[in-house]
């Protein structure tokens, strides 16, 4: 039996992937949780099989689960999910230690897959992205992005969604230094001067919505 943790701050989504899981037999989530904060905790008192995250959440996202669940045990297997498809962010969630990668767009029989393949010890993109990502990508944008740490990947994302130092501060548990000093290292490794090319960046790399922020 594949012991799962399901990660989403949609109930509705929860729901629905823990139904899909469970609906061969051979995979059972033991928990779920709305939060990275929560799910971190979960993982902790459940130490699941495998881990399955969404990306992009209202508060800490999926990277920043990810970079913790690894840092505690780098053994651990994490399954991100997004509405986003963007190869930059896909190559990045891969080198930060992600065993895979599934769209929601994706047919829903691929998370299953994901899963067993996470729990096997592969790692699998669901069948809309290209198996290119496992690559290394010839394209200078994308090789600076894949530059940044799981945490610098974590705190751009919170800027470009409009959030202040000080919240990402607050929401990462960091000194407001601290934040500061990686705000100026994700310019200096993305090769641009301003928030706004920060933000513009972001949303043509689907970190974030496209939408008016």
């Amino acid at each position: 039996m594949i012991r799962v943790l399901l990660v989403d701050d949609h109930p509705i989504v929860r729901a629905g992937y823990a139904r899909l899981l469970m609906q061969d037999g051979d995979i059972k989530v033991v928990a779920d949780a709305a939060s990275a904060e929560s799910g971190y905790t979960a993982f902790l008192d459940h130490t699941p099989d495998v881990t399955v995250s969404d990306m992009a959440m209202g508060g800490v996202g999926g990277l920043e689960l990810l970079r913790k669940i690894k840092q505690r045990n780098a053994q651990a297997k994490v399954l991100l999910c997004s509405m986003y498809d963007s190869d930059s962010v896909v190559r990045a969630a891969l080198e930060g230690g992600a065993m895979g990668f599934v769209t929601k767009n994706a047919p829903p029989e691929n998370l299953c897959h994901a899963v067993r393949e996470a729990y096997a010890g592969r790692r699998y993109l669901s069948e809309d992205l290209s198996p290119d990502l496992m690559r290394s990508s010839p394209n200078e944008e994308a090789e600076r992005i894949a530059q940044l740490s799981l945490r610098e990947l974590e705190i751009w994302r919170l800027l470009a969604m409009g959030k202040s130092n000080a919240q990402c501060a607050q929401l990462l548990n960091l000194s407001l230094k601290t934040v500061a000093n990686n705000q100026t290292q994700i310019k200096e490794k993305l090769a641009i001067t301003n928030t706004a090319a920060l933000v513009h960046l972001a949303q043509r790399h689907q970190l974030i919505d496209a939408s008016p922020l």
